[in-house]
C-alpha cells in the first residue's frame, strides 16, 4: 500500500509535537517522513526538543509546502502561532492534521475552516482523547441510546506544573481553559451540543505570587439540565482525578483517570458504570488494556486521507473553536 509523504512543522516546549512526531517515525508501514521545519526561531528556543528530529530533513517551511509529494502536513508549533501555518498548508492545498485548539484570532481559524472546506482536504485536530478507546465506546453507546437522556457531563483535566509554566498561561484567553480546558469543552460539546448559556469562571489562584488564569472553569445551561468543564494548574495529584462523568437516566459512566502513564509509552483508562436504580448503588471499578493515544491519532489521520470519512466535520471544529474561545471569557 502506497505511504503518505508527510512533513511536520514546528514543535514546543508544553504540546506534544514531539510525541507525534516520534509516533511518525514508528509508523513506517503508514507514513513517509520527508522531513521537518522549525520555524519562528524554535530550534534556539527549545534545543532539548530538537534531537528527536535529528537524521530527517529539516526544510523551509516553503520548500514543505511547495514540495509536490508532500500530501500530508502536520502543524504542531506554539499554540499562538498553530492557525497562521496551519493557514499556509490550506492555501497551499494540504492535508492538515494541527495541534489543538488553533490560534488566538478567531477570524483567521474561521478563514482556516473555509478553505479546507473549499478544498475538500482533511482537517484533523490533536484532541486526543477522542483516541481514547473507553471515550469512543461511551459515545457510541450514547449514539445508539444505551444510556438513556443525557442530562448532565461533568469533566476535569487537572495536574501540576512549575511556576514558569504558569506564567506562560499568560498567552491564551482563560490561560488553562484555553490550553487544556478545550479537551473537555470538545467532549460535552461532542455530547451535549450548544449551551444556551456559557457561565466562565476562569481565575488565578494566586499562588507563587501569579496573577494568570491557572484554574479555569466553565458551567454549560442546557434545556434539560447543566454540565461543566473544570481544569487547574496547581492541583496536587490532579493528573489521577482526570475524569469523564455522562449521566443518562438509564445510566452513569465516569472515566478515571482519563489515562494514566504505563511507564512504556502506553496509558490505561479507569473507569465504572451504574445502571442500577438503587440510590445507594456502586459500580464496578475496571481499567482498560493498554493503547497508545498517538498511534490511534495518526492512523486516524492516515485513513482519513486515503478516504475514510472524519466524524468531526469542519462545521464540528468551527463550532468547538469558537465555544472555547467563549468559555474563555471572550466575546465573538
Amino acid at each position: 500500500m502506497k505511504k503518505i509523504k508527510v512533513a511536520q512543522i514546528g514543535t514546543s516546549q508544553n504540546s506534544h509535537g514531539n510525541d507525534v512526531w516520534n509516533t511518525l517515525k514508528k509508523m513506517t508501514e503508514v507514513f513517509d517522513v520527508v522531513g521537518y521545519a522549525f520555524p519562528e526561531n524554535e530550534r534556539e528556543k527549545f534545543p532539548n526538543r530538537a534531537k528527536d528530529f535529528d537524521g530527517y530533513r529539516e526544510m523551509t517551511v516553503e520548500e514543505i509546502l511547495d514540495d509536490p509529494e508532500i500530501e500530508a502536513v502536520l502543524v504542531e508549533t506554539e499554540e499562538i502561532y498553530l492557525t497562521k501555518y496551519a493557514l499556509m498548508v490550506a492555501r497551499a492545498g494540504k492535508h492538515l492534521h494541527m495541534e489543538k485548539p488553533g490560534g488566538r484570532e478567531v477570524e483567521d481559524f474561521r478563514e482556516l475552516v473555509r478553505i479546507m472546506k473549499e478544498k475538500k482536504l482533511v482537517f484533523s485536530v490533536g484532541y486526543m482523547y477522542r483516541f481514547n478507546p473507553k471515550i469512543r465506546e461511551v459515545l457510541d453507546r450514547i449514539e445508539r441510546g444505551e444510556l438513556g437522556k443525557i442530562f448532565s457531563v461533568e469533566a476535569h483535566m487537572d495536574c501540576k506544573h512549575p511556576k514558569v509554566m504558569r506564567e506562560w498561561l499568560s498567552n491564551f484567553p482563560g490561560g488553562m481553559m484555553f490550553f487544556l480546558g478545550c479537551h473537555l469543552i470538545d467532549l460535552i460539546y461532542r455530547i451535549k451540543g450548544e449551551p444556551d448559556e456559557i457561565i466562565p469562571l476562569n481565575c488565578s489562584s494566586g499562588i507563587d505570587g501569579l496573577d494568570t488564569c491557572d484554574v479555569g472553569m466553565v458551567v454549560y445551561k442546557y434545556p434539560d439540565g447543566v454540565c461543566f468543564a473544570k481544569t487547574a494548574d496547581n492541583e496536587l495529584g490532579g493528573f489521577m482525578r482526570r475524569q469523564l462523568v455522562v449521566c443518562g437516566d438509564k445510566g452513569t459512566v465516569e472515566i478515571r483517570p482519563l489515562e494514566c502513564l504505563t511507564g512504556n509509552g502506553e496509558n490505561y483508562t479507569g473507569f465504572k458504570e451504574c445502571t442500577s436504580l438503587e440510590w445507594s448503588a456502586e459500580g464496578e471499578i475496571q481499567r482498560t488494556e493498554p493503547f497508545h493515544r498517538y498511534i490511534a491519532m495518526m492512523q486516524n489521520f492516515a485513513d482519513m486521507v486515503k478516504g475514510k470519512d472524519n466524524p468531526y466535520t469542519y462545521d464540528y471544529e468551527l463550532g468547538l473553536y469558537e465555544l472555547i474561545l467563549k468559555s474563555c471569557g471572550e466575546n465573538i
